[in-house]
């Protein structure tokens, strides 16, 4: 068949085509651009109008309508115009300072500094009067540029200024006047010019620096530092509250700002350094006007900053009254002056202020009462823990009697230590004052803050804690007797625990816990303190044991359930009150460690006999657990000697039996009390040197296989380890342990022998003890022998040859893996479905 047309003319057919396709999406592309330049300044596309694409042809139909042709090279997202002019504008107006700064300072050409002063004098006057003729054309952005350029023009006319009229003045002084003026200046040219941003905020910047600038030329004292700088604060606070526009007010709020805390700070140094009345009572004023400046910035401020500037207010009032009273009084009374004159801030409650101002002023009291609570917390912690840094020997005496001797800082410096008692047991008294007469605080600080009944709970929570650490440091401060000194911090534990009880009754808050926290602290301390005598320490652990008992009983864990963890707390501190108690009485007998160890079990003794009397009840188990630890602390000082050991281990048994009397405990206290009875057995015969402990544990093992089986027949749903657990474990351990020490080939040989029975009767009988067991002393046993076989094989096979082993049962494992995962699956299941 042949072509019509010709392939080659066919082709250059479809080639044109081709090239007039491509030519045609060019032009469409081109359009496209171009009407989106066009489009896009306008806020809203215009209504669609019908257009000659949309029109219905007269003539022939054009496959290729003609448009305008648009302008080459239309961008595809072009930049808004605004954007645009603001950039050019800025780069100029920045460029032409760059300009007027070198001609300024650098030389040009053969004029001199009057030359280019007049010349920079005349381009000043030029670029001031430029923007008025440009507002008035509505060209705002060029205006703003030129005004910008005329501002830094200004700065560069005030220093050929002071070059060529003024050489020989101080510049310092001279920057001031010019700071002073250029600001009348601006200010005055910004009012004029209303639609220029930028003239009254640097006006605003430069006022900043007069008055700064005239008290360093005159080598003022810092006073008149600090008097420039808050007049300065002083002039911003009114600018921000009257000035014209934000810019104005946000710059004039910034300056105040900084200018006002710089006084501040100046003043309040001077006055924490004062020495005297006099010398004090200038930095107070000061502080006193930067109050009163703070105030009135934030009088209409928003919450938040108004809050900020009521703090630093209250501060400064604190700061400026405290510093005169300071001046006066010993050294150590400082913080308590402070301390007074922030509690005197609490009546700005009452004073006609803005409520978020009066808020400020409230937190200000609270962190001068916070400031001075810590500055007397190191009294209170060195109290607490003096007694538990004591390096001395136990009942080695207190030194010269006295509290501070028994703490071992008899020769420590203590920081506000007689001054510490008096300021926390004020701001406890005024805590507490607070909590109980929550209401009335309330209505009498509505005006001021709302606070929520969860304040109350910390006022109650602060006064405790800050009322017992006061009291606590008295005796130290006042260098009180050893016995006093116990006495009082005894009589402050029977205190916390009282309240805490009398909370918990009536229930649930934030008290309870923090008395109960304080209480364990104390309790901590005094038992270290009670270290230093004997009679001292049993007669602190014996009170303590009853007051944690008596505290224990009376609360009632009926209630929430912070009651009933509050009284398994208090049970387990009398447990290890008693604890304590048992371990004096072996020192006070002069029994080595081991030898006291069976004392030790009066306190395991005695709460078994306290959890059967309480029957369940919720601080059953926590005494008992606590008896568990006392048991195991016998164990352990009786491990050195081994006979000691084998009775310790045995009495834990029978105290384990006892226990497991009980239905709620059997299933726990069985296992533990069959475990100690068999390692007692093992530690006994250890520690007489039989070597043959089969001829021990056969008979045990005999008698107590019959006993599972009959088990087993008359409940067949009971556990293999249940029945015969116990039995195979008291001879085959044993006997394992002696086949390790044991060269002969006999024993290892009998063992595996009867494991392997027991493992292939627990396999076919299904019977989880005797399956794990046996394979378990089987596999331990078979090691033992074949270790030194193995050892030599090792060490006559290349060194590579380990590794590529290892590496290829790796693969193997890895290849297999799935496998590996399901067979293991259906081991488990199979091991788990044994009885």
């Amino acid at each position: 068949m042949e072509h019509v047309p010709p392939p080659a003319e066919e082709l250059a057919l479809l080639d044109r085509e081709l090239v007039r396709l491509d030519a045609r999406r060019m032009q469409l592309l081109t359009r496209r651009a171009w009407l989106v330049s066009v489009l896009q300044p306008q806020a809203a596309p215009p209504a669609a109008s019908p257009g000659p694409a949309s029109a219905a042809p007269s003539g022939p139909a054009q496959p290729y309508p003609q448009w305008p042709a648009p302008p080459f090279g239309s961008p595809g997202a072009p930049v808004p115009p605004r954007n645009a002019q603001n950039v050019l504008l800025s780069l100029g107006g920045l460029l032409l300072t760059i300009a007027a700064i070198a001609f300024t300072l650098v030389s040009w050409g053969q004029m001199g500094i009057g030359g280019r002063s007049a010349v920079l004098a005349l381009v000043t006057v030029a670029a001031s009067a430029a923007p008025a003729l440009l507002l008035r054309r509505g060209l705002s952005s060029t205006a703003e540029s030129l005004g910008a350029l005329a501002l830094v023009l200004m700065v560069l006319d005030a220093y050929a200024l002071h070059t060529v009229a003024a050489p020989d003045t101080d510049g310092l002084g001279f920057t001031a006047v010019a700071s002073a003026v250029l600001a009348v200046v601006w200010t005055a040219y910004g009012l004029a010019l209303g639609k220029l941003r930028l003239p009254l905020p640097v006006a605003v910047v430069s006022a900043q620096f007069t008055l700064v600038l005239w008290a360093w030329s005159a080598d003022a004292s810092a006073s008149v530092f600090g008097w420039a700088l808050v007049l300065t604060a002083m002039l911003d606070s009114a600018i921000a509250r009257w000035g014209k526009g934000v810019g104005v007010r946000v710059t004039a709020s910034v300056c105040g700002c900084l200018t006002g805390l710089s006084g501040v700070l100046v003043a309040l140094a001077q006055s924490v350094t004062a020495g005297s009345l006099l010398s004090a009572v200038v930095p107070g004023a000061l502080l006193l006007a930067g109050a009163a400046v703070a105030l009135f910035a934030v009088w209409r401020a928003p919450k938040e900053i108004a809050v900020t500037g009521g703090v630093v207010a209250g501060l400064a009032v604190v700061a400026a009254v405290g510093g005169v009273l300071r001046a006066g009084v010993a050294e150590d009374w400082s913080v308590p002056v402070y301390l007074l004159c922030g509690l005197v801030l609490c009546a700005a409650v009452r004073a006609p202020l803005p409520r978020p101002a009066g808020q400020g002023v409230l937190w200000a009291s609270a962190a001068v009462v916070s400031g001075a609570v810590l500055a007397a917390a190191p009294a209170a912690a060195m109290t607490l823990a003096g007694p538990l840094s004591r390096s001395a020997p136990v009942w080695s005496g207190a030194p010269d009697g006295s509290a501070r001797g028994a703490l071992g800082l008899e020769g420590a410096e203590w920081p506000q230590l007689y001054t510490a008692p008096v300021m926390l047991l004020v701001v406890a008294g005024l805590l507490g004052a607070a909590h109980h007469w929550w209401p009335s605080w309330v209505r009498v600080a509505g005006a001021v803050i709302s606070p929520g009944e969860s304040w109350r709970g910390a006022a109650g929570a602060g006064a405790l804690v800050t009322g017992w650490a006061g009291l606590l440091v008295v005796p130290v401060a006042l260098d009180a007797p050893y016995a006093a000194a116990v006495v009082v911090e005894l009589a402050l534990i029977a205190a916390l625990l009282a309240g805490a009880v009398r909370v918990l009754r009536r229930g649930a808050g934030p008290v309870a816990p923090v008395a109960l926290v304080c209480g364990a602290v104390g309790t901590m301390s005094v038992g270290a303190l009670s270290l230093a005598a004997e009679p001292a320490t049993y007669a602190v652990f014996g009170a303590l044991l009853v007051l944690f008992a008596a505290a224990a009983a009376g609360a009632r864990a009926e209630g929430s359930p912070t009651a009933r963890v509050a009284q398994g707390v208090l049970a387990c501190a009398a447990v290890v009150c008693g604890t304590v108690l048992a371990g004096a009485v072996g020192v006070s007998l002069e029994l080595t460690t081991y030898r006291a160890a069976p004392i030790m079990l009066v306190v395991p003794t005695l709460t078994v006999l306290i959890g059967a009397r309480l029957r369940g009840g919720p601080p059953a188990l926590p005494i008992e657990l606590t008896g568990a630890v006392a048991g195991a602390v016998a164990i352990a000082m009786a491990a050195p000697d081994r006979p000691y050991l084998a009775l310790v281990l045995a009495l834990c048994g029978v105290l384990a039996a006892g226990t497991a009397v009980r239905a709620q405990r059997r299933s726990a206290a069985g296992y533990v009390a069959a475990v100690l009875f068999v390692l007692a057995t093992w530690v006994r015969l250890s520690a007489s040197g039989v070597s043959t402990p089969e001829a021990y544990s056969l008979p045990v093992t005999v008698p107590a296989l019959v006993v599972g089986v009959m088990r087993r027949r008359r409940d067949p749903a009971a556990s293999s380890w249940t029945a015969y657990g116990a039995g195979l474990a008291a001879t085959l351990v044993p006997s394992l342990v002696a086949a390790w020490t044991d060269p002969s080939w006999v024993r290892p040989l009998l063992l595996g022998v009867v494991a392997l029975a027991l493992t292939l009767a627990g396999a076919r009988l299904r019977l989880q003890a005797l399956l794990l067991l046996g394979g378990a002393v089987l596999a331990l046993d078979a090691l033992h022998e074949l270790a030194p076989y193995v050892v030599q094989v090792v060490g006559a096979l290349p060194r590579w040859l380990p590794p590529a082993l290892a590496g290829v049962l790796l693969l193997l494992v890895g290849a297999t893996y799935e496998q590996r995962l399901r067979d293991a699956r259906r081991l488990k299941d199979a091991v788990g479905r044994m009885r």
